[in-house]
């Protein structure tokens, strides 16, 4: 790898609730290349975000050419991932596999205005793979210790991101905190 060659950054372990939120996209340059953003309430920015849930619905929305919308749902609600000919593999996962079941999937934050107005979340798949109920467990155990790191440090006032999400979202952290205690809660429910 030449030592040029951008760095993939890691992706965000975030719950539906917090990414669902996360409407506010951004570029750190003028470089039409330059990595598009969404900033997640709790203060940091995601140019790639890493979920694990339950695939309920996979349908072809396409007119001319196959185009895939799944529905991925985690303990705090639901992700919706778009896959087309230029993400082929994953269009092709979701075509074949057969809900529910549990995935795993690392995907690009993409936002949509709708006509009224509202913006929409959704990801585009990078991978997307299979997994088993212990994974998604560990996802959920992970994304919430990493939840509760992003707001413990909300209150850094030399954070930029954080500014930029007091700036763009207000500082109510209260759903994203009720969402690692139900996301968690979830998982004492699987274990009875």
């Amino acid at each position: 790898m030449s030592s040029n060659a951008p760095m993939r950054e890691v992706a965000q372990r975030v719950f539906a609730v917090e990414f669902n939120d996360a409407t506010y996209t951004f570029r750190e340059s003028d470089d039409d290349r330059a990595p598009v953003y969404v900033l997640l309430p709790t203060g940091a920015k995601a140019n790639r975000v890493f979920v694990v849930g339950t695939l309920t619905e996979t349908e072809d929305v396409g007119s001319d050419d196959e185009y895939w919308q799944g529905r991925i749902v985690g303990p705090t609600g639901t992700f919706f991932v778009y896959a087309g000919q230029y993400q082929p593999e994953a269009a092709g996962m979701l075509r074949e596999t057969e809900p529910p079941a549990f995935v795993a999937l690392v995907g690009k934050p993409r936002t949509y205005e709708t006509d009224d107005g509202n913006v929409n979340v959704s990801l585009r798949p990078e991978h997307l793979t299979i997994v088993d109920e212990a994974a998604r467990h560990r996802w959920v155990t992970e994304t919430a210790e990493r939840t509760l790191d992003r707001i413990e440090t909300f209150d850094d006032e030399t954070d930029e991101y954080v500014q930029m999400a007091r700036e763009q979202y207000g500082d109510i952290l209260s759903p994203y905190r009720e969402g690692v205690i139900s996301a968690l809660e979830s998982l004492d429910e699987d274990e009875e």
